[in-house]
């Protein structure tokens, strides 16, 4: 089994370190038959890491253009990976990323994914120390990302994980964790969307198994709920990043059922 396709892939329009035509050439070198862009849409309280309201728009000109460019040899889709917590609409894409990236608490939004510091002081001030409050609070918005976004693919599922093998702040095995994220599964696998298995952490050194845990995936694979391949790539050198092991854990755990966009294979 080969991976011929990654769907999600930062810019510099982003939080991402290339421009879409060095992405475009990165692919080419590596066999990939379809390329899919995935901006961050617009967040107003947080710009930091998002595509500016003009930069969404040069994005999507500069996808555009080079789908023309590279016709017949790479299939390029515009897409975006929409947050939660936006007030922006996504139309007009080829797909969309649902994923969770901040907890709203007390007219505060605490980003999930920045660093470790930030959820001990989040946990501190917002909480009164109880870190499962948090993570609760995390779930019940993936639990409503069907509804709220009405995404293509659930992203990074377990992203509330990201530092916890580097820096163990909650105990994954606690049943507060697990029913928290049950609850969160129990809303989404009846949509029958694809979930990401997402090699995102493992490039940047924080995980050595992409998200979700086994033991989610283990409830997806049950659940009939196809999966997607996503590298989560914010550098051109990891386009493809951990994807044989990805492979290797989902021919492991008996997936047979893969997702791919439009009419091209992400599998081969």
């Amino acid at each position: 089994m080969k991976l011929y396709a990654n769907y999600h892939t930062h810019t510099c329009f982003c939080d991402g370190q290339d421009t879409p035509q060095e992405l475009v050439e990165e692919a080419l070198k590596l066999g990939l038959k379809v390329l899919g862009f995935s901006g961050h849409g617009y967040t107003a309280f947080d710009e930091s890491y998002c595509m500016s309201q003009n930069g969404t728009k040069a994005y999507r000109e500069e996808i555009h253009s080079l789908q023309r460019q590279y016709a017949g040899r790479l299939t390029i889709l515009c897409g975006l990976e929409e947050d939660y917590q936006t007030q922006e609409k996504a139309e007009g894409y080829d797909y969309t990323i649902g994923s969770v990236h901040y907890v709203y608490k007390n007219h505060v939004y605490i980003p999930v994914d920045k660093d470790i510091e930030t959820l001990h002081k989040a946990v501190r001030d917002h909480y009164a120390g109880d870190v499962y409050g948090l993570i609760e609070d995390y779930y019940q918005s993936v639990a409503d990302l069907g509804r709220k976004l009405h995404p293509d693919i659930i992203g990074h599922f377990d992203l509330i994980t990201k530092f916890n093998q580097q820096s163990p702040w909650f105990d994954e095995t606690h049943p507060r964790y697990r029913k928290a994220a049950q609850k969160a599964l129990q809303a989404l696998l009846p949509l029958k969307l694809p979930f990401e298995l997402n090699t995102g952490a493992m490039a940047r050194g924080y995980r050595t198994e992409p998200y979700p845990a086994t033991w989610i995936l283990q409830q997806v694979l049950e659940a009939g709920v196809p999966i997607i391949f996503s590298s989560d790539c914010h550098d051109r050198t990891q386009l493809a990043f951990g994807f044989d092991q990805a492979v290797a854990l989902a021919e492991r755990m008996g997936f047979q059922l893969f997702h791919a966009l439009s009419d091209h294979l992400a599998i081969n």
